[in-house]
């Protein structure tokens, strides 16, 4: 299953993670283990956030997508179940019937 993965930097934390000379190497890195099909850079309430959408197969993946962002980034991270405009389309009429069935 797709999830949106939201890895929200304190600005001290982020401050130091700039820093290191090795950050962008260790950041690619990350991107090319979790194997993300997306990635994207911006600012929300005023920390830096990074956001990973990733496959997840199983629940006992997340510790390994999780921890990095933790202990590397002082992250606050958040996983996100996501779908496509496909997976809508196709959700959508499955969703109907099923609403239709409760109405009396």
């Amino acid at each position: 299953m797709r999830f949106l993965i939201l890895a929200k930097i304190p600005t001290e934390d982020g401050n130091k993670m700039v820093q290191d000379p090795n950050f962008l190497r260790k950041l690619e890195k990350y991107i090319n283990k979790v194997k993300s099909e997306a990635t994207y850079f911006f600012e929300a309430d005023g920390n830096r956030v990074a956001s990973f959408i990733v496959d997840i197969e199983s629940a006992d993946q997340i510790p390994v997508l999780a921890e990095p962002l933790f202990s590397g980034m002082g992250a606050h991270v958040e996983f996100h179940p996501v779908m496509s405009f496909d997976d809508l389309k196709k959700g959508i009429p499955q969703a109907v019937v099923e609403v239709n069935s409760y109405r009396y």
